[in-house]
Parts: structure tokens; sequence; C-alpha cells
């Protein structure tokens, strides 16, 4: 095919072609001894994959690194990985349009909660938390919907399901209120208070214990940087115990690293 029927095929112009061309994206077929470039199926592939990569957000060096390894594969087996890439495609869309069923559903019966529209995994969690009604529950309740929100919208987060375990173990669960009732006490409370450096050490170590398992731990998701904006909403006494909480999570994971996993994004432990 020439250069009109490659662009029309794939709903680009010719000239858009012509650039893939000039920036080395796209590979040039050789002129035939009629003076045309003739374009075939794997001219196409690579085209349609360049489309795709782009749309996905890579720029064109990117999506030019991936075009040249596909030129070292056989047509069968790029075939089958934009077969496979199809198959994860239509997974994603049938397991997001199962969800917004389940929320028409809720909106119609006149159910539909703000907690709803969160990921299925927090929005489990956050039904099974029964946490006390307080300023500083729900400052990690509305943390926590924030984290959720930042994420990948069709991504799972595992700890949601930690978070779950815990919740559904009355001891922790008990635990966990009182961690709530005694920052409520520090919303008056000067940072220099012995009391914030106690419930800090005390927070460090219950997440020490019920959340960072495994085999590594990334120091970087017990950043500070990652929940400082935050704090404002927080009296000066209660911001101190996270903050002192965090630094002490993130010497522990430094310390144990090399023996643990990646660790959960920053958010306050219920």
């Amino acid at each position: 095919m020439r250069i009109g029927e490659l662009a029309a095929l794939l709903g680009v112009s010719t000239r858009t072609v012509r650039h893939y061309h000039h920036q080395g994206v796209l590979p040039e077929p050789a002129r035939r001894a009629n003076g045309y470039r003739e374009y075939g199926m794997r001219d196409a592939l690579a085209l349609a994959r360049v489309r795709r990569l782009v749309q996905l957000g890579l720029s064109l060096d990117e999506a030019r690194d991936v075009i040249a390894d596909d030129r070292d594969r056989e047509l069968p087996e790029i075939l089958a990985q934009i077969d496979a890439d199809l198959a994860r495609q239509e997974h994603e869309i049938r397991a997001r349009r199962a969800r917004l069923a389940e929320l028409i559903g809720k909106a119609e019966a006149g159910v539909l909660g703000p907690d709803d529209t969160v990921s299925p995994e927090l929005a489990a969690y956050l039904r099974q938390v029964d946490a006390p009604r307080s300023g500083a529950s729900a400052w990690d309740h509305d943390l926590l919907v924030l984290v959720d929100s930042m994420g990948q919208a069709d991504a799972e987060d595992p700890s949601w399901a930690t978070f779950a375990t815990l919740a559904a173990d009355p001891e922790l669960a008990a635990r966990g209120d009182d961690f709530y009732r005694r920052l409520d006490e520090l919303a008056g409370a000067d940072p220099a208070d012995p009391r914030v450096t106690a419930l800090a050490a005390e927070l460090a170590g219950f997440t020490a214990e019920h959340l960072l398992n495994g085999d590594a731990t990334a120091t970087a998701g017990w950043d500070m940087t990652a929940v400082e904006p935050f704090l404002d909403e927080l009296a000066p006494g209660q911001a101190e115990v996270v903050r002192q909480a965090v630094r002490r999570i993130a010497e522990h994971v430094g310390a144990t690293g090399a023996d643990r996993r990646e660790a959960p994004p920053t958010r306050p432990v219920r």
C-alpha cells in the first residue's frame, strides 16, 4: 500500500507518518523501482504501535525505543503481544463496568455514599472500620481517600487488605480507637508535650509490628514530604506526633530495608 493508504488505515495524516519517519520512530521502507515506497502489514503494525504508545503518554523518543525492539522480533510474536494487551484491556474494562454498574445501582436506590466512589478495596475497608467520630479520625479518613484518589484508578492496593485485617481484630481495632482518642487530647498541646513523643513511639512501633511485612521495604515510602502539606489540618501537637512517627518508621525501614519488602504508601495508621 502507498503512504496515503497507510495513513487512512490508521486514521492519521500523511504528514504525521512522514514526521514519524523524520524522527526515526517509524522505519521508512526503501523506494521501489517505480519510485514509490510500498508499505506492508509490518509497517501498519509499527504505526499502530506508535499511535498506541503516544496515546498512553510515551514521548516519541520512548516510543522509538519500543519500536526498535520490535524490529528484532518475528511478526507472530508481535501479534501475540498485541493480543495479550487487548485481553488485558478487555479485563480492565469489564472490571470497571462492573464497578460502575454497582455504583449506578446504589445511586438509583438513593444509597450512594461519598466513600462508595473510592477504590473497592478502600471502600470495603472504610465500611469495616467503625472509627470514633473525632477530628483525628476525620483527618485520617480524608487522607486515606486522598491517597487512594492519587493512585492509579484501576490499580489494586494490597495495603488496604492489611488495614482491613487489622480492623477485623477487636483488640487491634480498640487500640486504633485509643490512638485516635489520645491524638484528639493533643489538640491543644504544645509540640514539646511529652505525650507527643510517647504517642509517636507507640504509633511507629504498631506500624513496624503490623504493617511492615515482607522481604524489602523502601525508605522513600516514608518520606515526610509526602504528608507534610496535609499537617496544617492538625493542631501543632498532633502534627508533631505524625512527624515523629514517620521519622521513626523511616529509621526502622532504613535499618531493616535489606530484609523487607517495599513499604506501603505513607499514611497514618488505624
